[in-house]
């Protein structure tokens, strides 16, 4: 008997509980809720011979983009390409570009994605699985336009439906199409009100227009649909900080940070990327936080090999170093990162392209304000801030670049002109906000 899933895809399964659990793990995946690996094993009890749920246990383990997992991952595509013979063209489809994330080609496996796209638009998997790694990778262009090119494809009466819709209004904030984003993410809540990511596209929305007071009431209000149970939540309780941190509230802040945002709250490398993030603006506003960074240092998996795997979480994990007072091992790290990035065999990863253009000025600005060269690295933060999309990351996210800047300016004494530049771009982008006002009077400007 040939099975197909709920969108049309075949299927190389007899087994529906097999399937259906392969079904269960995919909107885990999309829609954040619980991790799918009991959902990948119980699959692959039902049908040992099966191989996506290998393939599918491997690409959910690296996108979590975590160095120590890459083993884990190995094992599993070894086992999925032992199962794969006569499989059809999409789970062959999906074994081959989840090879190329695992050796670094993300470009490569977004390419494959994207080609069977074109012909497959229903295939949720491809869609989840391309529309993260051009996150990572920084390709704003497609985060707006796979998902445009699909969804006429869908009908809303589809379960993920209204998941893809959330892929698309994010991928239109990102291109700063925000009244369509907000329009595409309300949408997507109407449909399914337990859509994370559809929350996260309208809280960045609020966040690029400076609508500070309502971004916080909007998460407030959408809190049990993504609070308990949800992977995303650590990364929204960040986003309910930003909001926070806007108008000042250093206190509110420091409140959720250490509730939401420490701890056993950090799971994976990119809940800690989110905690040194916060912690990094507010040591740029002087606010004491070596103790918390230092306990997050002990968290983070610095070790040697673990440098070099993906320029954006290398970076955050030199702020927390920095932050803790570690020179020496934030100077090994930088060190450790350039080593293993720029290594002629590592040519073929998508990080190495992402660490030299991006990641490395970065970390050597970030080493340059530690030494006290305030001028420097404002001069070199804004070389680099043009080009900074290229390693991954959200406009908000990426708006620590800014904020150093503005605090490497202010302590200089000849890049006033670059901090006032930015400022002019940040008042020019959205309301006059308490904490723009902070960096006003920093650097001297009026704002009024």
């Amino acid at each position: 008997m040939t099975l197909k899933d709920p969108h049309g895809n075949l299927l190389a399964t007899s087994s529906q509980e097999a399937a259906d659990a392969v079904d269960t793990a995919l909107w885990r995946m999309m829609s954040f809720y619980d991790v799918p690996i009991a959902d990948f094993e119980r699959a692959s009890e039902a049908d040992p011979y099966w191989s996506l749920p290998h393939t599918m246990h491997a690409g959910f383990l690296l996108s979590l983009t975590e160095p120590s997992l890459v083993a884990e991952a190995s094992r599993h595509l070894e086992r999925a390409t032992a199962l794969a013979g006569g499989a059809p063209a999409r789970e062959q489809l999906h074994l081959q570009a989840t090879r190329c994330v695992h050796d670094g080609r993300w470009h490569e496996a977004c390419a494959l994605w994207d080609e069977w796209l074109l012909h497959h638009p229903r295939d949720a998997l491809a869609l989840q699985w391309a529309h993260l790694w051009d996150f990572y990778r920084g390709d704003a262009v497609n985060l707006r336009g796979r998902p445009a090119r699909a969804l006429p494809a869908w009908s809303e009466t589809d379960p993920l439906f209204a998941h893809v819709l959330a892929l698309h209004a994010f991928g239109l904030e990102e291109n700063n199409l925000q009244s369509q984003a907000e329009e595409a993410g309300r949408r997507a809540l109407a449909l399914e009100p337990r859509s994370p990511w559809a929350i996260h596209a309208v809280a960045h929305v609020m966040e690029m227009q400076g609508r500070c007071e309502e971004g916080a009431a909007w998460l407030r209000q959408h809190q049990g649909a993504w609070a308990n149970g949800n992977g995303y939540a650590c990364h929204l309780w960040w986003h309910l900080a930003l909001f926070r941190l806007e108008a000042l509230d250093e206190p509110g802040v420091l409140r959720l940070v250490d509730a939401h945002l420490s701890g056993d709250a950090l799971q994976v490398t990119l809940n800690r990327v989110d905690a040194a993030a916060m912690l990094w603006r507010l040591h740029l506003l002087g606010v004491p936080v070596v103790a918390r960074a230092q306990t997050l240092a002990a968290q983070w998996d610095l070790a040697d090999a673990s440098a070099g795997y993906y320029a954006f979480n290398d970076v955050h994990a030199l702020l927390v170093l920095l932050m803790a007072e570690d020179t020496t091992r934030a100077e090994h790290w930088v060190a450790r990162c350039a080593a293993h990035a720029m290594a002629a065999d590592e040519a073929v990863r998508s990080n190495h392209v992402m660490a030299r253009e991006v990641g490395a000025p970065l970390m050597r600005a970030l080493m340059a304000q530690q030494r006290g060269e305030a001028d420097a690295a404002a001069q070199a933060l804004y070389a680099v801030r043009a080009k900074a999309q290229r390693f991954g990351g959200s406009h908000a996210q990426r708006d620590l670049i800014d904020q150093t800047l503005l605090a490497a300016a202010a302590n200089g004494t000849e890049s006033r002109a670059i901090g006032q530049a930015v400022l002019n771009e940040r008042r020019m982008a959205k309301p006059v906000s308490p904490l723009t006002r902070h960096w006003a009077a920093r650097l001297h400007v009026g704002v009024d």
